[in-house]
């Protein structure tokens, strides 16, 4: 099978050439690479030995149009987008590709492990996403997990048949993130296909630094799939989504009662303290050396989703829906 890499990207940066450097040296034959910049770079695009690769300036749109758009010429059966910050495993496309011999399955995702390489900043980062306390049962899209079927997955590392695109016009949407949800829906629930995750069709996926630059991320995240409970409550009204909330809504309510009737501590207070040792367990189980850092930063994550989770679920639209 051919293999188009479809990477949609702001600008030309460092990142970005270290993810062409390595797709270039894949154990796979039959690939092309796609880069969409919002300008034509104002330098040559590194040579991958023999594999082709085409650069195309696609003004200041979202990374769903980006993909949208290479989709009409991409020449591969299978779509491959990643990141522009991360790159591949050496055989990422040979063990990802294997799954697409049974005709059922439409898209296949892989992990997007923190790389060695990654400040200690990042590495935490990654440890907070990683963490059975925040990601929950989807722990498996930060650490490789078992082989499963799924119904929604990042398209940070997502392959997909390119006949399927073209069945459902690609992307079609503005949203981002959010923009593999309404694909991933579709998929299973439009056409009846199937997605596969495959834990060793693997990517590392450069983390953003804590705290704010991770905030930010988390809250974009949360406010999406807030909104997306309204929009698309196949794959987003699940309990696991609204834990962060209500959390948050319990602890103001519960320093609010504690004014009002101090008895109310008695409760209030060694529930706070619960879930600080929880957090604390988890955090030191990550690994000594960043428990300072991943213990807070789980807890702040925690509130930054469950806040704009809420935003997102009293929202009339997103700005970026038409």
């Amino acid at each position: 099978m051919t293999v188009s890499i479809i990477i949609a990207v702001k600008q030309w940066q460092k990142n970005l050439e270290e993810c062409l450097a390595k797709c270039g040296q894949l154990d796979f034959t039959d690939f092309e690479i796609l880069v969409l910049p919002d300008e034509a770079p104002d330098r040559d695009c590194p040579r991958m030995g023999t594999v082709p690769v085409r650069i195309t300036p696609t003004g200041p749109v979202s990374p769903a149009q980006k993909r949208d758009m290479a989709i009409g010429y991409a020449k591969g059966e299978i779509l491959a987008f990643i990141d522009d910050d991360a790159y591949p495993e050496r055989d990422w496309l040979k063990n990802a590709v294997i799954n697409f011999q049974d005709d059922a399955v439409a898209a296949v995702g892989g992990p997007a492990v923190t790389p060695p390489e990654d400040s200690l900043m990042q590495k935490a980062s990654g440890l907070v996403y990683s963490s059975p306390l925040v990601s929950g049962q989807f722990v498996y899209r930060y650490l490789p997990g078992k082989r499963r079927y799924v119904d929604d997955y990042p398209s940070c590392n997502f392959l997909v048949r390119k006949s399927i695109m073209l069945e459902l016009g690609g992307f079609d949407t503005n949203f981002w993130p959010g923009e593999d949800t309404k694909l991933c829906l579709e998929i299973t629930k439009k056409l009846g296909k199937k997605i596969i995750y495959d834990p060793a069709a693997l990517v590392y996926h450069y983390r953003r630094r804590l705290f704010l630059p991770h905030l930010r991320q988390v809250a974009n995240y949360a406010l999406h799939r807030g909104y997306f409970v309204k929009r698309f409550p196949e794959t987003s009204r699940r309990l696991s989504y609204f834990i962060p909330s209500v959390f948050l809504l319990l602890l103001l309510a519960g320093g609010i009662f504690n004014i009002f009737a101090p008895y109310f501590g008695i409760l209030y207070f060694p529930g706070i303290f619960l879930y600080l040792a929880v957090v604390l367990i988890f955090s030191i189980r990550s690994g000594l050396k960043t428990v300072l850092l991943v213990f807070p930063g789980i807890i702040l994550t925690h509130l930054a989703y469950g806040l704009f989770f809420l935003k997102g679920l009293s929202a009339k639209r997103l700005k970026e829906e038409k």
